[in-house]
């Protein structure tokens, strides 16, 4: 099992302390630094000192960085125009020599969209954008050198693309970086992540939802021809995790959760909890698992992690 780090500094985080929290999970071993892409505070804090571009922030991190991937959970489509994001993308991991990877989904935050006059279409259009995204930006990826690109879609069209530049990385399964979708939807998602994802990455839910939506994706991988084992699964989880029940208390309540909450809805407890609740995941097939981790001052935690849940997963 991989463990990678995932932040969420729309709640509150300064591009520094994020550059803290990635170099920390550096140098502890973790699989990657990642975080989510949003320009509002989405809980009751403040946000203070405000939003962070997540590409603007992984650029950044490319080059302070040195072995450690490097990604989003989730860029939104709604954000960024498909041509502009493949070039973006391709860019960082040029900057990271390689280490990037591109969570893409359809974007759901409207407050955030109506804060920045970001248009926000129903949701139909915004799958549906979500949908030409993820063609446009891999058929950019992958056509060949001294070759051009063209696409005519309901909401995108490109015409004598020069498709560059290419990624360093051509390992996606389309070429390019490695592309993440996830979430919850039972016809839709599970079809576009059969035909364009790496990896599935399920959010914040519990094991018999785990257990159903990977079974669904599976079921769209084999329906076109696709082994499952193509693909990589993967949680989220929030952490919380301490090295007694006083310790797992303190963190519970820096972050404004329950004990009980995080042991029931997350991956919460003492060591021994935090490592069994990995390996009931892993059982139902999951191969990483993204500790959501909400105080980005608290690097003990991850040390915690590194040395005391790491070695047993």
């Amino acid at each position: 099992m991989e463990l990678r780090v995932f932040t969420e500094p729309q709640e509150g985080a300064s591009y520094d302390d994020l550059r803290r929290v990635a170099q920390t999970a550096e140098e502890l071993g973790f699989g990657a630094f990642f975080r989510s892409d949003h320009y509002r505070a989405i809980g009751p804090g403040g946000g203070l000192p405000g939003p962070t571009d997540s590409w603007v922030t992984l650029a950044a991190l490319a080059r302070d960085t040195r072995d450690i991937r490097l990604g989003t959970l989730v860029t939104s489509a709604t954000f960024r125009l498909p041509g502009i994001l493949a070039i973006q993308v391709a860019q960082v991991d040029a900057m990271s020599a390689g280490r990037v990877e591109l969570g893409l989904g359809a974007g759901w935050f409207v407050q955030e969209h109506a804060a920045y006059g970001i248009p926000f279409p129903d949701a139909v259009e915004r799958f549906e954008r979500y949908a030409e995204q993820l063609e446009i930006i891999t058929g950019l990826w992958s056509t060949p050198m001294g070759e051009r690109y063209a696409f005519d879609g309901h909401h995108y069209q490109l015409s004598d693309s020069p498709a560059l530049p290419k990624p360093v990385q051509q390992s996606g399964r389309r070429g390019g970086p490695p592309i993440i979708i996830g979430g919850r939807g039972k016809v839709r998602t599970p079809a576009l992540a059969a035909k364009y994802a790496d990896e599935f990455n399920l959010p914040f839910v519990d094991e018999v939802t785990t257990a159903e939506q990977f079974a669904r994706v599976r079921a769209s991988c084999e329906a076109i021809g696709r082994d499952p084992a193509t693909m990589t699964w993967s949680n989220a989880l929030t952490l919380c995790v301490g090295r007694d029940e006083d310790d797992l208390a303190r963190r519970a309540e820096v972050i404004g959760r329950s004990v009980t909450d995080l042991r029931e809805h997350a991956l919460g407890g003492t060591v021994q909890e935090v490592i069994d609740k990995i390996g009931r995941y892993g059982e139902l097939g999951a191969q990483r698992i993204y500790l959501q981790t909400l105080d980005l001052s608290d690097h003990e935690q991850l040390h915690l992690v590194a040395e005391e849940v790491m070695p047993h997963v």
